[in-house]
């Protein structure tokens, strides 16, 4: 079975053009010398936050169609906490697939014994622990606490949201956290404030699942 030694195609399932920025500009320490090895794009026609399970299910459909027209990809990254379309994908091409939560938890567990998660709102929430539960990694969570539902560009630029990311956190390493994985792709720039404010590993998950593809395709 040969792969296709392309770029790695990020895939936004949303149609926020912050956030694909935001993705990009987190991805930028990862960025080889001698020229780019990702490649990052929006669902333009998706939501602007990947908030119901009506949502996540049109978004793996539209990251499988997405797949299926880029064969010259190296790897794709389903860039969306829940990972939408994952398990679709894989079943579709033979480059490695990874999504940004499975990412991110098997990232976190590498650096701690427990880990928690911060959610945007109560349905994500609810999709995380689905996917955990399929990875079988529930003995390693010391939790997941939820925002109450804000979008993925706030999550990341909000002087109102920061402060409430904190005490999540603050809650989660109160319950044996030791490294706090963010649970979405919007939280990206505000992961080193986080860090420095809660003094755990914080965990973005997109740069975890950039750095995977990496490694699996050399």
């Amino acid at each position: 079975m040969t792969r296709s030694s392309g770029a790695i195609l990020v895939i936004n399932p949303n149609s926020s053009m912050g956030l694909t920025k935001a993705i990009e500009t987190a991805l930028l320490p990862l960025k080889p010398p001698n020229g780019s090895v990702f490649e990052t794009m929006r669902i333009a026609h998706g939501p602007e936050t990947i908030s119901t399970q009506a949502d996540a299910a049109q978004a793996a459909l539209d990251i499988a169609e997405v797949v299926k027209s880029r064969p010259d990809a190296g790897a794709f990254i389903s860039a969306c906490c829940s990972d939408p379309g994952v398990d679709l994908c894989r079943s579709l091409v033979p480059q490695p697939v990874p999504g940004i939560q499975e990412a991110g938890i098997l990232t976190a567990m590498a650096r701690a014994d427990l880990c928690g998660v911060v959610a945007l709102g109560p349905e994500s929430a609810a999709r995380h622990r689905l996917r955990m539960r399929q990875m079988g990694v529930e003995s390693r969570l010391a939790g997941e606490l939820s925002l109450p539902n804000v979008s993925a560009e706030d999550a990341g630029q909000s002087d109102e949201v920061f402060p409430q990311t904190v005490e999540l956190g603050k809650d989660l390493t109160s319950r044996g956290a030791r490294a706090l994985v963010l649970g979405c792709a919007g939280f990206s720039p505000r992961r080193a404030k986080l860090e420095a404010a809660l003094r755990i590993a914080e965990i973005d998950p997109v740069v975890a699942a950039a750095a995977m593809s990496i490694g699996m395709i050399g």
